[in-house]
């Protein structure tokens, strides 16, 4: 889960570019979405979401006794590094295949109808092609998918990786210094609350200032980054043409990265 301060980052920054007009969506015939979910729902994924779900039944009560044992702060973080990698061993060796099999089906769905991007389902208002039943019946036909021969055309859509902006020096500080502003002002306004318990008008008083404290400390030392890291988007996709930019978790297959060129923009 993403701070508080990482949302309103996140939030502010792709807010206009991510409201594409319906025109806009009309014109963007090379580009399909696909119901994840419906994907997720297969007979073969929920079989293998069970199965890890049973391997980390069997793990949490052998994690319970490593940690009794452990004698200090470095013991404790290295049973949990053990233990997190089993779980994720597992769940590659599980839903891997799966994974990949659904995502050249999506490669070949993409190449057989011309389409630069897929994108999540959850994006979309309007437009686009979906796909979402052909991927299902290539990922539950008989023998392989075999992956498209040719790679996606020039896409019109760019995506960032905002976990990784989030990650620049500059950003994250201004990240952990609002979470711990907010922090020691909830901490200060409950602290006022509790001895003004007898006066729900002094309490509720209390409480806005709290409220517009945080908004104050994020106008200060959020907004001008927000502003940076908006201008900086758009200053690259005008360089690249490209006339939209989602975050990287809703795009499933092509699209243009611009991540690195945005953190170089920012540094």
């Amino acid at each position: 889960m993403k701070s508080t301060s990482a949302r309103v980052i996140a939030a502010a920054a792709f807010a206009a570019l991510l409201a594409a007009p319906a025109a806009i969506a009309a014109d963007l015939t090379d580009v399909g979405y696909l119901d994840q979910a419906a994907v997720g729902a297969l007979p073969q994924f929920q079989r293998a979401n069970a199965q890890v779900a049973q391997f980390k039944a069997s793990l949490d009560p052998q994690f319970a006794a490593a940690m009794k044992h452990a004698r200090n702060d470095a013991d404790r973080q290295r049973i949990s590094g053990e233990f997190q990698q089993k779980f994720l061993d597992k769940q590659r060796q599980v839903l891997g295949p799966l994974f990949a099999r659904a995502q050249t089906a999506i490669a070949q769905i993409a190449s057989n109808g011309r389409l630069s991007v897929v994108v999540d389902k959850r994006i979309v208002v309007f437009g686009g092609q979906n796909i979402t039943k052909s991927v299902v019946d290539l990922v539950n036909g008989p023998g392989p998918v075999v992956p498209p021969a040719s790679t996606p055309p020039p896409a019109v859509i760019g995506f960032v990786d905002q976990s990784q902006i989030d990650q620049l020096p500059k950003i994250k500080a201004a990240n952990d210094n609002f979470l711990k502003f907010a922090g020691d002002a909830r901490q200060s306004a409950l602290q006022k609350m509790q001895a003004a318990k007898n006066n729900q008008q002094q309490q509720q008083q209390i409480f806005q200032q709290y409220q517009k404290s945080l908004t104050d400390e994020q106008n200060r030392t959020l907004k001008p980054l927000v502003d940076q890291t908006r201008s900086a988007m758009a200053n690259v996709a005008n360089q690249k043409h490209l006339i939209l930019v989602i975050d990287r978790a809703d795009i499933i297959y092509g699209g243009a990265d611009i991540t690195a060129d945005v953190q170089n923009a920012l540094k």
